[in-house]
């Protein structure tokens, strides 16, 4: 599981992106309780490229259906830039 900090900087993004208390969001939130629909995703997705300065790929984009998916996913986004920054600064 994603630790606490970054699983409220997502958390952020959502309540931001979509003028939603962010007392609404859960990790087991579903995008349909949350009223969020395609395009309010993509606006999501971008919010969260620029808070964590990720690339989202398309296909792991439009897979994701819940807040927990979201969060897992920019985890793994986040870990593997850490570890191709820490690369690249050895090199």
């Amino acid at each position: 599981m994603p630790d606490d900090a970054l699983t409220q900087r997502v958390f952020s993004v959502i309540a931001a992106t979509q003028r939603i208390p962010i007392e609404k969001i859960t990790i087991d939130g579903k995008f349909e309780e949350l009223d969020i629909d395609s395009m309010d995703g993509v606006n999501i997705l971008f919010g969260l490229e620029n808070e964590f300065d990720i690339t989202i790929p398309d296909e792991a984009a439009k897979q994701i259906r819940d807040v927990r998916q979201m969060v897992e996913g920019v985890s793994k986004l986040v870990s593997e830039k850490a570890a191709a920054d820490s690369a690249s600064a050895v090199n």
